[in-house]
């Protein structure tokens, strides 16, 4: 058994509320919709944006335990994961999946897992889509020898992450009409619709295929407030093929959008939900006069 290590919430210090920047793009103004970039991605330079606010509530709750979670080989939350081990002196472990990669030579992103202290556990895919049934994941836990560890879903998603995102809403609420974010597993989305209030809806961008966040995100509000929370839809259209996956199309897009305002675009989640935002504004989903405000909720990776 591990011995707890206290929770030092200085050492994970946040920028908060986070800055909200209006920006002058053409794209935008001639429809008569003022663009604002709600800069997450300032919070604090290791656990950036909505990993923040989703991983502190969980580490609070972990009192000092092993961490255990899960994600695939590009994980931010895996990246973020392990920064705060790093960090606080927590034991973390992170359960990848593909077992294929256990033999080969990690990714900058996996590197930077190890480098920060987290022990990497591989299992194979099939395994992985049953992490949540409660056999499977206890022959996980006793395989990745973390028998003890307080465990995190895939991307921080919980009850306990639902209602730190809350805040996001409640920093919004008197200054955005519309909120706009990429989504993976819903979590942050379902918080912020919380905290937002009334006359105001989010517009989530998943950046996965399948038509399945939305059940999802409905199951986290019913986990953390007791039922449906907030004005919110999805639009479907902008995965781009999938978690992970980008275009030449996509990267242009991120580039102009990088030289236009100065702001280092993500691309697997941040430059979806933006170049979402210009084909909806160029549809008219927008009244004149709306205050749309994006969600960055990332940078991109440096290692």
């Amino acid at each position: 058994m591990t011995a707890p290590v206290p929770f030092d919430s200085a050492a994970l210090r946040p920028r908060l509320p986070s800055p909200l920047e209006e920006v002058a793009d053409e794209r935008f103004t001639r429809h008569g919709v003022r663009l604002l970039l709600k800069r997450d991605d300032l919070i604090h330079p290791q656990l950036i944006g909505n990993k923040w606010r989703k991983l502190v509530p969980n580490l609070e709750a972990a009192a000092g335990r092993p961490v255990l979670t899960f994600g695939g080989a590009y994980s931010n939350h895996l990246r973020a994961t392990a920064a705060a081990g790093r960090l606080l002196g927590l034991t973390t472990v992170g359960v990848v999946r593909g077992d294929e990669l256990a033999d080969r030579p990690l990714n900058p992103s996996l590197a930077r897992c190890a480098a920060d202290g987290m022990r990497l556990h591989f299992v194979d895919r099939a395994a992985y889509r049953r992490k949540t049934d409660p056999g499977t994941l206890a022959a996980v836990l006793r395989a990745a020898d973390a028998e003890d560890a307080y465990v995190v879903p895939e991307g921080g998603s919980n009850a306990a992450a639902v209602r730190g995102c809350r805040a996001l809403g409640e920093e919004l609420r008197d200054h955005a009409d519309v909120v706009a974010l990429a989504c993976g597993t819903g979590g942050t989305l379902a918080g912020l619709a919380a905290g937002l209030g009334a006359g105001r809806r989010v517009l989530g961008i998943p950046v996965l295929k399948g038509g399945f966040l939305g059940a999802g995100i409905r199951a986290l509000q019913s986990e953390a407030f007791g039922g449906p929370a907030g004005d919110w839809r999805l639009d479907e259209r902008f995965h781009f093929g999938g978690y992970a996956r980008t275009t030449p199309a996509l990267d242009a897009f991120a580039e102009d959008f990088e030289q236009r305002h100065g702001l280092p675009v993500e691309r697997l989640y941040v430059a979806k939900s933006l170049y979402a935002l210009v084909v909806l504004v160029g549809e008219g989903a927008f009244p004149p006069g709306t205050r749309l405000a994006a969600v960055v909720t990332g940078a991109p990776f440096a290692s």
